[in-house]
């Protein structure tokens, strides 16, 4: 499926709906819960709690993605946006702000920092 695909069928789905004429200030709300519960479900597979079962948390995760997805796409044509657009320009923007080996420097450098906190939580804990 491509993108552009989606966002048009994304439209259509919620126009018949009446759901386009939600405000925009409400979709965000909405994406922002579906943050939320995106968050309880990576907390569970990185073993925050033992999950009841792995696979199971890793299609809640799927779902919960998808949702959040589909709120940022709501709110993008919302405001006549393209994502298609939006993601091949942001593809560029990445590409140009992290060449390859400067990219694994600052993910080193990031990774390491992770692991010092880390280290000082356990030790001054």
């Amino acid at each position: 499926m491509k993108i552009s695909d989606y966002q048009q069928w994304l439209y259509q789905s919620d126009h018949d709906r009446g759901f386009d004429r939600v405000q925009p200030s409400q979709t965000l709300v909405h994406a922002l819960e579906e943050m939320g519960e995106i968050a309880r479900e990576v907390l569970y597979l990185e073993g925050y709690r033992d999950p009841d079962d792995m696979d199971k948390r890793r299609a809640m995760l799927a779902g919960e993605l998808a949702d959040a997805t589909t709120f940022l796409f709501k709110l993008a044509y919302q405001f006549d946006i393209d994502m298609e657009a939006a993601l091949k320009a942001n593809q560029s923007k990445v590409t140009e702000r992290f060449p390859v080996e400067k990219g694994r420097e600052f993910a080193e450098r990031y990774l390491e920092r992770q692991r010092r906190n880390a280290e000082r939580m356990q030790v001054g804990g």
